[in-house]
């Protein structure tokens, strides 16, 4: 029954799937990340960023501020791999058997799920305040 509809309603319900697969996506990242330790995260990049911009002529302290973003930028990378840890496997089975069923009738099916999936993903995210 489920295929018939997506068959029956192939653009709708690839944004659908995408809208309902963001949706537990934001859930488990927000479930299973420190967001307080994000947010500051990246708070500490932005501050880097503009003294980078204010000490664009010297390279020793440029080089010390680059030092300390990338420090950032990979406690940042560590956190934000935990919930892939949890979602990779059955996100892949899941991509095979929608690949099964729309490749036949839609053959931009990646795209709209893509689109769709960036658009959610901004509004999830905003929403559910997920850093």
């Amino acid at each position: 029954m489920i295929t018939e509809l997506m068959t029956t309603y192939p653009k709708e319900s690839v944004i659908l799937i995408s809208f309902l697969i963001t949706l537990i996506m934001t859930l488990i990242t927000k479930k299973f990340t420190d967001q307080n330790r994000m947010k500051e995260l990246k708070g500490i990049q932005k501050a880097c960023q503009i003294k980078l911009k204010d000490n664009a002529g010297n390279p020793a302290k440029m080089a010390e501020i680059q030092k300390e973003m990338m420090s950032c930028s990979m406690e940042l990378l560590k956190h934000s791999f935990k919930p892939m840890i949890f979602t990779m496997i059955p996100l892949l089975i899941l991509f095979w058997w929608i690949r099964g069923v729309y490749s036949p009738i839609l053959s931009g099916w990646l795209w709209w799920y893509l689109g769709a999936g960036i658009i959610s993903s901004l509004v999830l995210r905003k929403l559910l305040k997920v850093a």
